[in-house]
């Protein structure tokens, strides 16, 4: 049987305290969603003042980034470039910038995803969050 590296409860915690640090530093209210390797929620967390569809769209966009392995920007890319069938991909509703994968060792662990600002800033403090992991 193989054996796979998971995201524990320290993890997490680890992620989310480094992405709120950056979130505060730049004094963005957002929202901070972190899901496994399947999709699954592991933590929300809404900062004061995010908007309150902030906390339906961070966790799309961390389960689009953790089922397609890949950072949910790829996805606003390929339709904004024409490829508009990608908006009936099953299972991918946050299909925006702001979600990034968590790979390890060329595993996916899960993803952070995050909304409330810029998307290009969503996915800086999803980055901050990850780099935490070391």
């Amino acid at each position: 049987m193989e054996n796979k590296p998971y995201l524990t409860l320290a993890d997490v915690k680890r992620i989310v305290a480094a992405a709120e640090a950056e979130a505060l530093a730049q004094e963005w209210p957002v929202t901070i969603a972190i899901v496994d390797d399947g999709g699954h929620l592991l933590w929300l967390q809404r900062l004061d003042g995010a908007a309150p569809v902030s906390s339906h769209i961070a966790p799309a966009k961390a389960r689009t980034a953790a089922l397609g392995r890949r950072e949910s920007r790829v996805y606003e890319e390929m339709i904004n470039q024409g490829r508009a069938s990608f908006l009936s991909a099953p299972a991918l509703e946050g299909m925006l910038e702001g979600g990034v994968p968590i790979l390890v060792g060329g595993q996916c662990l899960g993803a952070v995803g995050v909304s409330g600002v810029k998307s290009s800033e969503d996915a800086q403090v999803a980055k901050a969050g990850i780099a935490a992991l070391g």
